[in-house]
């Protein structure tokens, strides 16, 4: 028999939160009975999920699709502190008081998430609290995040933070072969995570790949020399 679009529509979404590290592991039943209280949401490459200060409804589930955390600061500066994509959730703090959420949640490509309802999860950790656990574990997992951009942003220098950020995303310990990174964000949303503009982003790039330190292709960033590339780092931290 074939399913109808609700139906199809119902298992996508149990399907998004079987993916979810905060579901895994719940039986087929709970997570039928999420599916049925969770609000689908659809958003437009650069539309708002909520913004900083409005009222916490829940937290979220990405099914697809990119969204960009951040603050803003007073003078208008863009500060990412995630991108989270499927699988990921977010905001979960948010649902422990009544403050609103602490950040400006936007989609940086046409995305889907699902909203998990405040009140609906409440009862849900009442019958589950070993769910508790988990929101914890999430939250811990966040706040390291921002720890690590709080230490990123001590570098003052754009060579520092983007050799450090290089390094971190490099999929092999140092050695002395090329190794190539695959962007899975714009090179804008990249110079926000770093604190600095486009421009000077794309000027830092041009001084890397004038040493001989990496070359650009498109969305692959290819270090030359990382080797060169963590004596740069040492070098701005005063280490060396």
């Amino acid at each position: 028999m074939r399913q109808s679009m609700s139906e199809l529509r119902q298992t996508a979404v149990i399907a998004s939160l079987r993916a979810c590290r905060f579901f895994s592991g719940l039986p087929h039943e709970e997570l039928e009975a999420i599916a049925r209280f969770s609000v689908h949401k659809q958003l437009k490459k650069g539309e708002y999920l909520f913004r900083e200060g409005s009222v916490a409804k829940g937290f979220y589930v990405v099914q697809s699709g990119a969204v960009n955390v951040h603050r803003v600061s007073a003078t208008g500066k863009e500060q990412v502190i995630c991108i989270f994509r499927a699988g990921d959730s977010f905001a979960e703090a948010a649902i422990a008081g009544n403050q609103g959420y602490p950040a400006n949640a936007r989609a940086v490509e046409a995305s889907c998430v699902l909203l998990i309802p405040k009140d609906d999860i409440f009862n849900l950790l009442r019958k589950h609290p070993e769910l508790a656990m988990r929101i914890l574990g999430s939250m811990s997992q966040h706040l390291r995040v921002i720890v690590g951009l709080l230490d990123d942003l001590t570098l003052k220098n754009v060579e520092a933070r983007l050799a450090n950020w290089l390094l971190k995303h490099c999929p092999v310990p140092c050695s002395g072969t090329p190794i190539a990174i695959t962007l899975d964000r714009t090179k804008r949303v990249l110079a926000a995570e770093l604190g600095t503009t486009s421009e000077t982003l794309s000027r830092t790039l041009a001084i890397f790949r004038d040493e001989k330190l990496l070359s650009v292709a498109g969305k692959t960033i290819q270090i030359i020399d990382q080797v060169r590339m963590e004596k740069l780092l040492k070098r701005h931290l005063g280490e060396s």
